[in-house]
């Protein structure tokens, strides 16, 4: 393992918002705002104080991605993992699809805080315009992250998204899952996970997974699927070894997002 120093912050200047048209603020109604501010205090200083309790083992497949810096690449999960993810992966400067509803606008105000470039749009709403945002900061050198099965659902099912945009930006697919072995699991579409303090976290990474530019319309159904696999995968191997972590196959990574 070849750490570096995570803890740093990136510098302003590469955490500075990619422009895009946003909806105005008086979209929401007075008491949507005052909740919205409750909303984003609570969930930054969660994710703030129970982060560095986390025991966390970093575990690769073959061919998967170095470090958790590592960049650019086109990084997918789901959405279920979002609090740790955060945690892990804070203050690299990824860019991540962020949607202009209620429930995008407090996820992305807390990522923002952690470091994380918010490029407004959806799966459902102004995918194009986030797609070419998105294929702006790759060539940038930046990494950008989608939650897969986000914003709705339907749940542990890829959308077509991050195979497009890697056959049109040469950046490879990569595709990881965080098991939580003691965690509140809401009653939600996605079954978000909030780990509990001094949790034992298992991050599983799978192969990287390139798009030739000449691929066809149909060979990303292909990759696609390849894509769902690979997630799939993870997650299995994920939550099957979840309670190992700690043990000599599973050691704590270092702090590190090279660990």
């Amino acid at each position: 393992m070849r750490p570096t120093h995570y803890n740093n912050l990136v510098p302003e200047a590469a955490t500075s918002e990619i422009p895009t048209t946003t909806a105005p603020h008086h979209r929401f109604t007075l008491r949507q705002r005052i909740i919205l501010r409750i909303i984003i205090a609570v969930g930054y200083w969660f994710i703030r104080l129970i982060g560095p309790t986390l025991r966390v083992c970093v575990s690769r497949e073959e061919g998967a991605q170095e470090t958790v810096d590592q960049r650019p690449l086109i990084v997918s999960f789901w959405h279920a993992c979002m609090i740790p993810a955060t945690y892990v992966c804070r203050d690299i400067g990824v860019r991540v699809m962020s949607s202009n509803s209620y429930d995008g606008e407090y996820m992305g105000r807390i990522i923002r805080k952690f470091g994380f470039v918010a490029v407004k749009g959806s799966s459902t709403r102004n995918a194009v315009r986030a797609l070419l945002g998105l294929r702006r900061a790759l060539h940038e050198g930046w990494t950008v992250a989608f939650t897969l099965d986000g914003p709705r659902g339907p749940r542990r099912k890829v959308k077509p998204g991050p195979v497009a945009l890697a056959r049109s930006s040469g950046v490879p697919l990569s595709a990881f899952h965080m098991a939580v072995d003691s965690a509140w699991v809401l009653n939600s579409w996605d079954r978000l996970i909030i780990p509990k303090p001094f949790s034992r976290v298992l991050m599983r990474f799978g192969k990287l997974i390139p798009v030739p530019a000449d691929a066809t319309d149909a060979d990303l159904d292909y990759y696609q699927q390849d894509l769902q696999n690979s997630l799939d995968r993870v997650c299995e191997f994920a939550e099957a070894n979840i309670k190992k972590v700690g043990s000599a196959e599973f050691p704590y990574s270092a702090k590190s997002n090279a660990s």
